[in-house]
């Protein structure tokens, strides 16, 4: 007796996306934890998935990875652009250490933030929610004389968030490598680009080609992630809508820095399967982070998200 024996006349049947194989999404699911990292037909050459034992290790490896590539940039005296999320959150106190550390400046520095919190016209929430708030606090801010100017930091506003394709564009025409920095939602969103949208388009090609939405509904399970995540368990001042980057944008990506960390107590967690999804699924426009796996670049993931994704006995 499972999900797919009872899902059939529940208050669930037609709740998850369109085109989601529950009967696969199981396959991918119960592979042996040590399996992870085998690499997959559908996968980059340049892609690979690199196990934390603990989020300390997390945080250190992803800011790491962060102030090399700005570290790189420079050296080579050339622009570096950024796509950033607002979570995970612990990798900017530890790229914040490791410019400072070495004294790099982020005067070459583009940064796009992915997405944020608004209504249904796009209008952005404000304050201490705010990923531009978090943003700063997080990065911005501690970099103090080294950090990104202001000119070069984008939120995504409804009035800014339609100028990200041309300013990408611009920079990448300049030299300018695009570097994609993401977390994995539990409905394997990247950014808020949710996977109900994959079911509005006749095929991936055209899908793949979206740049941005403004003011797009959020899944149910994506309101629920974030209270958990960001609002202590507080649904209620959680927002149903954001404004966010499509894969028209973050598809092109040169290099992508990747993390999963959705461990909770007492053996628990919430991104085990999300994970498996997007290493395992193969390329769906219905489920958004199956396309991570094509980019180049890195995955750091906490090693107990691999599982065995099994009940824990009492």
């Amino acid at each position: 007796m499972d999900f797919n024996s009872t899902v059939k006349g529940s208050l669930l049947e037609g709740f998850y996306p369109q085109g989601w194989d529950f009967e696969k999404i199981d396959a991918c699911c119960a592979n042996a934890p040590e399996a992870i990292t085998e690499k997959q037909a559908f996968w980059n050459e340049k892609f690979s998935p690199i196990g934390c034992k603990d989020v300390a290790e997390f945080d250190v490896k992803m800011g790491h990875e962060i102030a090399n590539e700005i570290r790189k940039a420079n050296a080579e005296n050339r622009k570096i652009a950024f796509i950033l999320p607002v979570g995970p959150m612990g990798m900017y106190k530890w790229a914040v250490y490791f410019l400072k550390e070495w004294n790099v400046s982020c005067e070459n520095v583009w940064c796009f933030n992915m997405d944020e919190w608004a209504d249904g016209d796009g209008n952005t929430i404000t304050g201490e929610a705010s990923f531009q708030n978090a943003m700063e606090t997080a990065f911005y801010n501690p970099l103090g004389v080294l950090t990104v100017p202001k000119t070069h930091r984008n939120f995504a506003t409804k009035e800014n968030l339609p100028t990200y394709p041309e300013k990408i564009a611009s920079l990448k025409k300049e030299g300018a490598k695009l570097v994609l920095v993401y977390g994995i939602g539990r409905m394997c969103h990247i950014a808020f680009w949710e996977p109900m949208i994959g079911a509005e388009f006749a095929s991936d090609e055209e899908w793949i080609q979206q740049p941005y939405r403004i003011g797009v509904q959020l899944h149910p399970l994506t309101i629920e992630q974030n209270a958990i995540t960001s609002f202590k368990s507080r649904t209620t001042l959680v927002p149903c809508k954001a404004n966010t980057i499509g894969p028209g944008l973050f598809m092109q990506a040169d290099y992508a820095i990747g993390g999963a960390d959705g461990a909770l107590s007492r053996g628990m967690q919430w991104q085990g399967m999300s994970l498996w999804m997007t290493l395992r699924y193969g390329p769906t426009r219905y489920i958004t982070s199956t396309y991570i796996p094509t980019l180049p670049g890195k995955l750091f993931y906490l090693k107990e998200l691999a599982g065995p994704l099994t009940p824990e006995a009492n």
